[in-house]
């Protein structure tokens, strides 16, 4: 057990350690803060000195989007890039710089009623540019075309965050919408991406371990297809089509990564937590594109289809990429306890709640929601404290992994 308490060092040691912490922390505060909002209009109440200067439903899609996803992106990238490239990884004071960005954007954003917008929008806009600068540095170290694609994603990120703030300064109408629909789509192509190459990889080595003759299969066609119809997919939201057109390619989508995903043999990983929350996250991948299809079609509101996307493929996908790199990348077994395998499925219980009241049993609209959100608020604050000591401990030898 020598070593094994808080420090400072190890904190900041690696990208994922802060910002997968800060994240879990963050989406159970967040939805907190969220869920006393609708509490408060359910009983016709009202905040009377509100700290945010924009109304709390474009705070609360603000900050799930370039709060807390953007929090798992750059410690997704801030880990996973140095081990393509080989590139020293981001530690120390640049580490220490860019997650007090992040930090400072989350307090200006919270405490915009007292701050000019300006001032709001120039430090919250400073996180994204510093990621992606990192990012571009250490990609350009070793040139791979499959790994450039995450520049310009970051890139649409940070268009989509300044047309945000355009709006809050009244320089442009109507920017919120086409930003937040910008910032899940690209959202969505960035899981395409790389839940295509995580999923099978992960399970392809668990059925191994289990002695599986049939394994995840991969058609480069099909590879090639679900990334093209999710960019697809945005381009058309991004135009402002609606109707058959923007339904079908939605539709087509949906079908091309339902028949990417059965291809993944899903059903063998049971037994393993860490595995199957994997294709839980991309099926709701699936049933996000599908909805949208529906939404375009008329046959129901597009927020069941944000939510689809947003609480269960957004919120299941990043919980099981933080779990799985914090346990590998700190020398730990990759087996989850049962306590994270129940808040991978409170997150997917939350979304079904989240998509089915509103539909089914509108009359119990606010009670629907906040049981929504207490189901996200206890998922994220049950991963917060079992991985507290995984994130901000020394990483341990696979010998005491094994003895713990």
């Amino acid at each position: 057990m020598n070593g094994r308490q808080f420090s400072w060092e190890a904190f900041f040691s690696y990208g994922f350690r802060p910002f997968f912490l800060f994240a879990c922390i963050f989406a159970a505060l967040s939805m907190s803060a969220w869920m006393l909002w609708i509490g408060l209009h359910a009983a016709s109440a009202q905040v009377l000195r509100p700290t945010i200067a924009m109304a709390p439903h474009a705070w609360h899609a603000h900050e799930m989007l370039f709060g807390y996803t953007m929090a798992v992106i750059a410690g997704f990238f801030l880990t996973a890039v140095p081990n393509w490239t080989g590139a020293k990884p981001v530690n120390g004071g640049a580490l220490v710089l860019l997650s007090a960005a992040w930090l400072a954007g989350r307090a200006a954003v919270w405490m915009s009623a007292h701050l000019p917008m300006a001032l709001v929008a120039a430090v919250d806009l400073a996180f994204i540019p510093m990621l992606l600068a990192l990012v571009a540095k250490a990609l350009l170290r070793r040139w791979a075309p499959r790994n450039f694609v995450f520049i310009p994603i970051l890139t649409l990120l940070l268009i989509a965050n300044a047309l945000v703030h355009a709006e809050w300064l009244e320089w442009i109408d109507g920017g919120t919408e086409i930003a937040y629909g910008l910032a899940l789509n690209t959202v969505v192509v960035l899981i395409a991406i790389v839940g295509g190459r995580v999923v099978p990889a992960f399970t392809t080595n668990a059925l191994r371990r289990m002695a599986h003759d049939r394994l995840p299969a991969s058609h480069k066609s099909l590879e090639i297809a679900a990334i093209v119809s999710v960019v697809a997919v945005l381009i058309a939201e991004l135009a402002g089509w609606d109707g058959s057109i923007a339904g079908t390619i939605a539709g087509l989508a949906a079908l091309v990564h339902a028949f990417r995903l059965a291809g993944w043999q899903g059903h063998k990983t049971l037994t393993e937590p860490i595995v199957w929350v994997l294709h839980l996250g991309y099926g709701w991948l699936v049933v996000g594109l599908g909805l949208k299809a529906a939404a375009h079609f008329g046959l129901l509101g597009h927020a069941s289809a944000i939510h689809a996307l947003t609480v269960g493929a957004v919120g299941t996908m990043t919980l099981a990429i933080m779990t799985r790199a914090s346990l590998g990348h700190t020398g730990r077994a990759l087996q989850v306890n049962g306590t994270t395998a129940v808040a991978y499925v409170m997150v997917s219980l939350s979304a079904v709640l989240r998509i089915a009241v509103p539909v089914l049993i509108p009359e119990v609209y606010n009670e629907g929601m906040i049981v929504a959100g207490l189901l996200w608020v206890a998922a994220f604050a049950a991963v917060s404290v079992a991985y507290w000591p995984v994130l901000t401990m020394p990483r341990i030898s696979s010998r005491a992994a094994a003895d713990d």
